[in-house]
């Protein structure tokens, strides 16, 4: 496992307001559950599918060329009432490219995503969550929401048990949450096995779970 903490801390949400962390709600029980690097043939359909068994809402921040390459699962993903966000053209790292490359790169996944929806997404994600000050105040000034994380689950991580993956979900997410699943081949094992209990342990606290809107 990385040094990265399943719990954003605090103090790192404090340096740098700008970018959405959580999203507080007082008069209600919501998580926003988020599924990163999709869609793909393999596991975005099950995810869908398994959302829809406990009427949740999500957001699926989607990589532009797996977009090209699967735009009726992406159309599927708008279909079921969910949210879309960009993260990327091929998943590149913000801290080893140039503001320009980066810019274009996204710019390049917002033009994928006009061509198959009119829903215009402003949301985005940096993959790693690696984003430079100076890609990010541009991003904001073009009117983005750079939309961050409050859990991750380490679905991703071979080291990370599916029932490791499960307990950093419960045991760190509150209301205003927002959780962080990837809906890819390499996640498939622990979020295959995490996302229902997940779904089904807070659902029968009496949350609900949202999409994150523009």
């Amino acid at each position: 496992m990385t040094l990265t903490p399943i719990k954003t801390p605090l103090v790192a949400k404090k340096m740098f307001p700008n970018y959405v962390w959580d999203i507080p709600s007082v008069n209600s029980k919501t998580i926003y559950l988020s599924f990163d690097d999709g869609p793909t043939k393999e596991i975005t359909n099950w995810t869908l599918k398994t959302l829809k068994e406990f009427n949740a809402k999500a957001t699926f921040f989607c990589i532009g060329n797996n977009i090209k390459n699967n735009p009726e699962i992406f159309q599927d993903i708008i279909n079921n009432g969910h949210s879309v966000g960009n993260h990327t053209y091929n998943h590149i790292k913000g801290w080893k490219t140039s503001k320009k490359d980066y810019l274009k790169n996204i710019s390049d996944t917002n033009d994928i995503i006009n061509t198959i929806t009119s829903n215009k997404t402003k949301l985005f994600r940096p993959p790693y969550g690696q984003i430079c000050p100076k890609q990010g105040k541009k991003l904001i000034e073009l009117g983005y929401k750079i939309i961050m994380w409050d859990v991750l689950s380490f679905d991703w991580d071979a080291s990370v048990s599916k029932e490791t993956c499960f307990q950093n979900v419960i045991s760190n997410t509150t209301n205003s949450s927002i959780v962080v699943f990837h809906d890819s081949i390499k996640a498939s094992k622990n979020m295959q096995y995490a996302l229902p209990k997940v779904l089904h342990h807070f659902s029968q606290l009496g949350y609900t779970f949202s999409a994150i809107g523009n």
